[in-house]
């Protein structure tokens, strides 16, 4: 299929609407068939859970073209058992995930001609969600809901490609301890929308989260998972149950451990030690990886060694690896690479 005509090397992480999306109903306690279809528009009861309690959930991942000219995504099986875990904190129906791989997969080759070029730098962005869509006025879940898959062409998430980032410590909580912190919830992005404007008018890319409970232990920011390289080449990433669980996280710590060699550590990481380590990124499905160059706490700068203009040489043989298997340019573990075409 002829591509569309797209500046792929120049376009940043924003919408460009697509040709087709897949929609799914629920009503009367079970879901319907489906179907791809045209309309971008959404219509609902002004009353609608959603918009009332903010009844919704969605996942992010990507389809790429591979260096042999297939197209993939990678590891959708995860998103579809994340998305099924929000559902049901969420008092939401779950979409069964073997129908959520088969939609993914029905939307991606419906867009065919959005899926951008092997070496461009950019991927085919996927956004599944759900809401709750009939009349909600006391609170409570709603008894309809829609399920929806969306993709549009995305550039890198942050602007200037692998240039380390300055974030900041946060005076504000991203989770409740015993919340939804865990899930990829909408009303958890809703609450990072002030702390994330107000960094980017003080200057800093992103905010650093701390634990809500005792404000001592890094979290995650906005919207990625954090990981660290220690000084003896240990891979270190948070543990808590109030962060989402990263699926690019989760690869990234098999990467280090059974292609790089390396040990691989989860566990609580404190403030205070953050001078001890040598590197730091931000994870996520539409980072990759995003390295930091310097952590701001209340205007006491931590600098990290790997320094403010290049990637770490571990952070970079782990963004390497990862993106080398994504795109088919080394062997995958089994199951990671769904292809699509």
């Amino acid at each position: 299929m002829e591509k569309k005509n797209i500046d792929w090397s120049n376009l940043g992480f924003g919408y460009i609407e697509t040709e087709k999306r897949f929609v799914s109903n629920y009503k009367n306690g079970a879901w319907d068939e489906g179907a791809l279809v045209s309309d971008s528009m959404i219509t609902m009861s002004e009353c609608a859970g959603v918009l009332q309690y903010a009844q919704t959930c969605f996942e992010g991942m990507k389809a790429y073209t591979t260096e042999d000219g297939r197209i993939v995504t990678f590891r959708p099986d995860l998103n579809a058992a994340r998305m099924e875990d929000s559902c049901k904190r969420l008092q939401m129906p779950v979409f069964p995930q073997d129908k959520f791989i088969e939609a993914v997969s029905k939307v991606v080759e419906a867009n065919e001609a959005y899926v951008p070029p092997y070496g461009s730098g950019a991927t085919l962005y996927i956004r599944p969600y759900m809401f709750g869509s009939s009349p909600v006025i006391g609170v409570k879940p709603a008894d309809e809901y829609q399920f929806r898959i969306f993709a549009t062409p995305v550039g890198p998430y942050f602007k200037g490609g692998v240039k380390p980032l300055t974030i900041r410590v946060s005076d504000f909580d991203r989770a409740a301890p015993n919340g939804t912190g865990h899930i990829k919830a909408g009303l958890n992005y809703a609450m990072s929308l002030y702390p994330i404007v107000t960094a980017h008018e003080e200057g800093y890319d992103e905010n650093m989260y701390l634990d809500p409970k005792t404000r001592t232990k890094v979290e995650e920011t906005g919207g990625a998972n954090f990981l660290f390289i220690t000084k003896d080449g240990k891979v270190v990433t948070p543990k808590s149950s109030s962060i989402l669980p990263s699926i690019t996280r989760r690869s990234l710590m098999q990467v280090a451990k059974d292609y790089l060699g390396l040990e691989v550590e989860e566990r609580e990481v404190y403030l205070d030690e953050l001078e001890n380590f040598a590197e730091c990124g931000l994870c996520g499905t539409a980072a990759v990886i995003s390295p930091v160059g310097k952590v701001v706490d209340h205007g006491k700068e931590i600098c990290f060694p790997s320094g403010m203009n290049d990637m770490g040489p571990v952070t970079k043989k782990l963004y390497d690896t990862l993106t080398g298997i994504q795109m088919g340019r080394i062997e995958a573990p089994e199951g990671w690479i769904h292809v699509i075409k």
